[in-house]
C-alpha cells in the first residue's frame, strides 16, 4: 500500500475582525469578513476533510478515530493539534487562555489552549498585545477595574518573520493588519478580557470574561524566549521555532531539492509561499500556497524541489 500525502481542505471562519487576505492563499472565502482559515482541524466547531487519496472525504477526526495507525498509533481522545492562518483587518479582543487542568474543571472537558503565532505579512508599524504590566494579582484586578488599559497591556510592533510562543495565562492580541499562522493545541476555549467596548453587528457589546480571565492570568507576566535552531539540508533552511510540551513548530525554506525523512508520529506543513513538488518513490505530489499537507507515520523518505516556504509541526 503506497503512503501518500494528505491534502486537507480547511474550514473558514467569518469574524467581526476578519478581512480578504486569505483569498490571496487561492482560496474561495465566504465574506469580506473571513478572519480564520481552520487548516487542520479537528474540533466540534470545525473540521477539515481530506481532498485526495484512498481517505478523500473523511475529515480529520475521523482519520484520527478510525485509522491511528496513520498517526503511529498515539494515544488521546482527539487529534492534539490546530492549525490556523488568521487574517486581522481589525484588531482582535484582548483574550487569556486556561491551561488544561482549568479548562477540564471549568469547559466541559476541553482542552487548555497554549499556542504560537509566526507573522506571514503585516502593515508597517503592526503590534500585538503580549503580556502585561501588572507586578501582582491585586494590582491586575485593580487595572482592570479601573479600565487602564493602556498601562496594563504591553504592546509590541512586529514584522514579517516573527514568531511568538503564547503559553495558556499569556494575555494577548493580534492587532490590526497582521496576517499570522498560528498553531495551536485542539482547543476552541478563550477568555475575552478586553474588546475596546466594540459592538457587534446587532449594535451590542460583545461578552467578556472577566473573572475566569483574572482567574487564569499568570502574574507577573514574563515573556517567554524562544531558542531558534537553524539547520542546511542541501537547499532547504530548516528553523526550529518552539520545541514546548504540546508541540513543536519550524519554518521550512526552500530553494532548490532536498531529502527528507519523516519519522515523525505525523508531521503537518502548510505552505506559506512559492511551489514545488514531492517526490516520495514513483510518485510526484505538486503543491502551492495555500496548500496543507500531513504526512502520516510511516511515510518515511522523500524529496522536495521548487521554490517555497513552508510552517511545519509535530509532537
Amino acid at each position: 500500500m503506497t503512503i501518500e500525502p494528505l491534502f486537507f481542505k480547511p474550514v473558514f471562519k467569518e469574524r467581526i475582525w476578519g478581512g480578504t487576505a486569505l483569498a490571496d492563499f487561492g482560496y474561495t472565502i465566504p465574506s469580506q469578513r473571513t478572519g480564520e482559515c481552520w487548516a487542520f482541524a479537528a474540533h466540534q466547531n470545525g473540521q477539515s476533510v481530506v481532498q485526495n487519496g484512498m481517505y478523500k472525504g473523511l475529515t480529520l477526526s475521523e482519520l484520527w478515530e478510525h485509522h491511528r495507525h496513520l498517526f503511529g498509533q498515539l494515544e488521546g481522545d482527539r487529534f492534539p493539534l490546530l492549525t490556523k492562518i488568521l487574517d486581522a483587518d481589525q484588531d482582535l479582543s484582548v483574550q487569556v487562555h486556561p491551561n488544561d487542568e482549568f479548562a477540564k474543571i471549568h469547559e466541559n472537558g476541553e482542552l487548555g489552549k497554549t499556542e504560537c503565532w509566526y507573522i506571514i505579512d503585516c502593515e508597517k508599524d503592526a503590534e500585538i498585545i503580549y503580556g502585561h504590566n501588572a507586578k501582582t494579582k491585586e494590582e491586575l484586578i485593580a487595572m482592570i477595574k479601573r479600565g487602564k488599559w493602556e498601562e496594563l497591556l504591553r504592546r509590541v510592533k512586529v514584522k514579517p518573520g516573527d514568531f511568538f510562543y503564547v503559553p495558556s495565562g499569556t494575555v494577548h492580541a493580534i492587532g490590526k493588519g497582521i496576517l499570522a499562522l498560528e498553531t495551536q493545541q485542539n482547543s476552541d476555549t478563550t477568555y475575552r478580557l478586553y474588546d475596546y467596548d466594540r459592538k457587534d453587528e446587532e449594535g451590542k457589546l460583545r461578552e467578556l470574561h472577566l473573572e475566569k480571565s483574572i482567574e487564569v492570568i499568570e502574574v507577573p507576566s514574563i515573556p517567554e524566549r524562544q531558542t531558534v535552531h537553524h539547520e542546511q539540508i542541501e537547499d532547504l533552511l530548516t528553523t526550529t521555532l518552539i520545541e514546548c510540551a504540546y508541540f513543536s513548530v519550524g519554518k521550512w525554506k526552500l530553494s532548490g531539492s532536498a531529502s527528507l525523512m519523516q519519522q515523525k508520529p505525523f508531521l503537518l506543513i502548510s505552505v506559506i509561499e512559492g511551489e514545488g513538488h514531492m517526490i516520495s518513490g514513483e510518485y510526484v505530489y505538486p503543491f502551492i500556497k495555500g496548500d496543507h499537507m500531513l504526512l502520516p507515520h510511516g511515510f518515511g523518505e522523500f524529496k522536495l524541489e521548487g521554490y517555497a516556504e513552508c510552517i511545519v509541526s509535530h509532537l
